[in-house]
């Protein structure tokens, strides 16, 4: 084995190197895990997983061993090609420059701005505001609300947005980076018991996207660190 990246990860010593299949960082409810989970289906990336448990003993990824890996503290953490990657965006991005099939930012750059756009907008503008770590810092009778609040509020303005993109999916007719991340925010907007029905046009992409296998074999329901109840039957 040649030279890899070593650290103690979550009571596990663990090695690993370019020669090694990619190793993720993730946890099953997390939207920006989830987002990279299709990503490698997408692209058929046979891959390792490494959860990380965001409730568990008030939260493996505030752990010393897993800073080293992650100093933000988050997932997922992606280690692969010999270096390791944070943020999900910049993960997507770098499979799809490294691996382009299939491409999941369109070569026409006005698509391309168009998808960039809407991932944006989900994944700095609404699901920041209702992620763990904020809602950890409200009163348990405050988080329903506050959730529900801004993902109506950012829902708002991408209806109107895919009301001018779309085609089956986010941008036209091809699965992009957008479309990764609308899922994932359409299950918390459904976990939060969100009303949908201002929004017919999330909710026609959403159940487009969800008879794929890659958005399906990376659902929350179906990893291996889901829990016993809540895994797909």
């Amino acid at each position: 084995m040649g030279a890899g990246l070593r650290f103690k990860g979550l009571g596990t010593w663990c090695v690993m190197s370019s020669l090694m299949k990619p190793l993720l960082h993730t946890y099953f409810r997390s939207s920006c895990s989830w987002r990279v989970r299709i990503a490698l289906a997408l692209k058929d990336v046979d891959y390792e997983q490494a959860p990380v448990n965001l409730i568990k003993d008030g939260g493996q990824q505030l752990s010393t061993e897993f800073t080293e890996v992650n100093p933000m503290q988050q997932v997922p953490s992606l280690h692969i090609d010999g270096i390791t990657l944070s943020q999900s965006l910049a993960i997507i991005q770098y499979l799809d420059e490294t691996r382009p099939t299939p491409r999941l930012l369109p070569e026409d750059l006005k698509k391309r701005a168009q998808v960039r756009m809407i991932s944006d907008l989900i994944a700095s503008g609404i699901q920041p505001l209702q992620n763990l770590m904020v809602l950890q810092r409200l009163g348990d009778g405050e988080r329903l609300a506050w959730a529900q609040a801004h993902i109506t509020k950012g829902f708002q303005a991408l209806e109107q947005i895919l009301q001018q993109t779309a085609g089956r999916y986010c941008v036209q007719d091809e699965v992009s980076m957008a479309d990764l991340c609308l899922v994932p925010q359409f299950y918390n907007a459904e976990r939060f018991k969100v009303d949908m029905t201002p929004f017919p046009t999330i909710t026609r992409i959403n159940r487009a996207l969800m008879e794929l296998e890659a958005f399906q074999v990376s659902h929350p329901s179906r990893q291996p660190d889901t829990p016993a109840d809540l895994r797909a039957q």
